[in-house]
């Protein structure tokens, strides 16, 4: 028998509330299969488990909030028999049913944890009436302020930042945005902060150092390039769920993908592993103005992508000055792993592959 723990959907996160199960004691689970929805300040999560089994026991009730790592539930696994069912009373049983209560559920007090009377009455007592996934409780906004600024005060105590800057043209990812968007429905055009992300998942590829986690005083790299989209939510504070194996993918296919991701984090049904997946982090302000972002590192990620707004500016294209279209593209890293002149190199890279749209 193996326990499902609450994982950590984020360096951020300290603790969760069981908003809801998806599967019942006695339910055959498969890995990535979606079991249970946690709030965890930020948003209402589709947690996966990643271990085949069969239920055996839930030991948390919706609506209780518990620590990373807590025991959520109990598995059987592949081949393993059931154990002798836990004793219990008729009474108890009797009133369990009346109440609506699985016995299964119920913690038992008795003799080698016989489930009596008492214990079902105490479950009715603590129970909580089903939580709104959309809900905002009260203080939520406040919370998530905390949870961000707790996060951010152990990247800036721990990680020895440094930044770098480079202006990008982008007239001809422009011109070759507007040519590939001519004619195609609007569900099927590309967003221009598309390619600035595809740029810097293929940049990883030859920089892999920049792509991974810092973990036991040790570099640990992806093992594929999760990039960690940053999303404001209505309610205020932001998630960045990850988009998976971001170079290996055509561009329609990761617009579809990121305009889903984007969705659901505004309606509070992401996935746990899009939560926990990202290897590095793309933050895009452009959209409200801003020139430049110098980002804070989403420990224990190793660096950050900023990218400012696409405007005209005065840009030398031989012997001759031109108002040209220009992004300012930012890194923030981690000096444990990296240094200046591989960030520099780094950037380099994410400039010369907007240069060339139609490789991406």
């Amino acid at each position: 028998m193996i326990d499902f723990t609450l994982p950590a959907l984020g360096a951020d996160m300290t603790q969760g509330k069981l908003l809801e199960w998806k599967v019942k004691p006695g339910d055959a689970v498969t890995r990535g299969q979606v079991v249970a929805v946690v709030d965890t300040s930020k948003a209402a999560v589709d947690v996966e488990i990643w271990q085949e089994g069969t239920v055996a026991q839930l030991l948390v009730r919706p609506g209780e909030t518990v620590p990373v790592g807590t025991p959520m539930a109990r598995l059987l696994v592949p081949g393993e028999l059931p154990a002798s069912r836990r004793r219990v009373s008729p009474a108890a049983k009797q009133r369990a049913t009346a109440l609506g209560i699985v016995v299964d559920e119920v913690s038992g007090t008795g003799p080698e944890g016989a489930v009596t009377l008492e214990d079902v009455e105490r479950t009715a007592a603590s129970a909580v009436p089903p939580v709104a996934r959309a809900a905002s409780p009260t203080g939520k906004v406040a919370d998530m302020r905390a949870v961000i600024g707790a996060a951010m005060s152990r990247s800036k105590r721990e990680i020895p930042h440094y930044y770098l800057g480079e202006s990008i043209p982008m007239a001809r990812a422009q011109a070759w945005l507007e040519s590939f968007n001519a004619g195609r429905p609007l569900p099927e055009r590309l967003l221009m902060a598309l390619l600035p992300i595809k740029a810097v998942a293929l940049a990883l590829q030859k920089f892999p150092e920049f792509n991974g986690f810092y973990r036991n005083g040790t570099f640990e790299a992806g093992t594929g390039i999760h990039v960690g989209v940053a999303i404001a939510l209505r309610q205020g504070g932001l998630v960045a769920p990850a988009l998976h194996d971001v170079a290996d993918k055509p561009l329609p296919t990761l617009m579809q993908e990121l305009s889903d991701l984007v969705l659901r984090a505004r309606n509070a049904t992401l996935r746990s592993s899009e939560l926990s997946d990202a290897t590095v982090t793309v933050t895009n302000l452009g959209d409200q103005g801003v020139e430049s972002v110098f980002g804070v590192i989403y420990p224990p990620q190793v660096a950050l992508v900023g990218l400012g707004r696409v405007s005209l500016q005065p840009w030398v294209e031989g012997e001759s000055v031109q108002a040209l279209p220009v992004m300012r593209a930012t890194l923030s890293a981690d000096h444990r792993v990296s240094d200046g002149h591989r960030g520099g190199l780094l950037l380099s890279e994410v400039r010369e592959r907007l240069q060339h749209p139609e490789t991406l």
